[in-house]
């Protein structure tokens, strides 16, 4: 899934660049370099990849064989609602993997992916805590209990019809009315 940057994330790999010199040219700065980008670009494209290795002096498919050995660090840019699914042992128990299934059916992308609008990713996590809930998905920071397949579609559904109540009361009152 190679994506264009946006206008906002090639300023921000400008703002990168000027950011490493605040950094020595050493390899063991890697990994807090990987960090930074992905705390001021939202995850690691390419392109930052391929300028950290060239600031380090260092192959980028060694930038990027760091970069996928630690499970924090995103390749795909995240979604404006973003997706978690929990895969914790109550949740496994209680159907999770089949809720993670639903998402990535509807959606069209799988767990660490973004859909092409950006309006969506999906990751898998390890527990969140509400066991009693199981299965549990977390769609941007409200937390979804009792998870069933036939929830997916609806609450998918809520946020599209979110947007678009926005965007018609964005118009409005920019029309004046």
């Amino acid at each position: 899934m190679n994506q264009e940057l946006t206008p906002e994330e090639e300023e921000a790999l400008k703002h990168v660049a000027s950011k490493l010199e605040s950094y020595e040219e050493q390899r063991g700065n890697l990994i807090p370099i990987l960090q930074m980008v992905q705390e001021t670009v939202a995850y690691l494209p390419p392109e930052a990849i391929k300028l950290v290795a060239e600031y380090l002096h260092i192959i980028e498919c060694e930038v990027y064989g760091v970069a996928t050995f630690y499970n924090q660090f995103r390749f795909h840019p995240p979604g404006k609602h973003p997706i978690k699914v929990c895969l914790g042992t109550a949740c496994h128990v209680r159907g999770g993997d089949i809720i993670l299934e639903n998402f990535e059916r509807k959606l069209g992308i799988h767990f660490g992916e973004t859909t092409p609008d950006r309006e969506f990713s999906i990751e898998k996590v390890a527990c969140v805590g509400c066991c009693a809930l199981a299965p549990v998905a977390i769609i941007d920071e409200t937390v979804h209990g009792h998870m069933a397949p036939s929830k997916v579609e609806g609450l998918l559904l809520r946020i599209e019809i979110e947007k678009e109540m926005e965007e018609r009361a964005k118009k409005k009152d920019e029309s004046g009315q």
